[in-house]
């Protein structure tokens, strides 16, 4: 099982062996570390719990945080025999052409209409006198239940949600910086904490 937290650089492009351009995104991948290994005996289940960007400053460390002084903390479900307590996980893990989901908190895009934020075609055409209404999104409801059922598509907050790309291409790996550079788009800003599974 292959898994690293990391966070998002940014996006670049690169040029593959027949001149194609490919876009990709930079991301720095740990070094993380192994903090504990849950066990069924006494946790009910199996995962690993892996630490990101240690806290240096002791003024921010609480007691409750007292072996596991990370930023970032997650979880994976599943362990292996050969990880322990300690160990430390990398971008070596991974290989060049490994197909990898990526998820992440998407890019916040405050508050939106029907038509942007659920697909809409909007509600009326765009002549015969109609006046301000091209992106309104029409009837809500019926004379009963008397309200708006729940669940309705309706304009709303978007964005700032946990998205996962999947079948995301590995097209190179800078171990001394580490670095995954990977084909395609991923959830959210620069900067935004990624969990990278293969």
């Amino acid at each position: 099982m292959k898994f690293i937290l990391g966070k998002k650089l940014g996006m670049s492009q690169m040029y593959d062996q027949n001149g194609k351009v490919t876009p990709v995104t930079l991301i720095v991948a740990g070094p993380c570390y192994i903090l504990q290994k849950k066990n069924k005996e006494n946790d009910g289940y199996e995962a690993l719990q892996i630490g990101l960007e240690k806290i240096e400053k002791k003024s921010k460390i609480g007691k409750s945080m007292k072996g596991k002084e990370y930023k970032f903390i997650k979880e994976y479900r599943g362990t292996e025999e050969t990880q322990n307590v300690g160990d430390e996980i990398n971008v070596s893990n991974f290989a060049e052409g490994d197909i990898v989901k990526v998820s992440g908190i998407s890019k916040g895009k405050g508050f939106q209409g029907g038509v942007k934020r659920h697909g809409f075609k909007g509600k009326l055409s765009a002549t015969h006198g109609n006046k301000h209404e091209h992106r309104t999104l029409g009837s809500v409801g019926r004379r009963f239940p008397q309200h708006v059922v729940k669940g309705k598509k309706m304009p709303g907050h978007m964005g700032v949600d946990r998205t996962t790309v999947k079948n995301l291409k590995i097209m190179k790996i800078d171990l001394e910086n580490n670095l995954l550079v990977i084909k395609g788009a991923v959830p959210g800003t620069t900067r935004t904490l990624l969990e990278i599974r293969a």
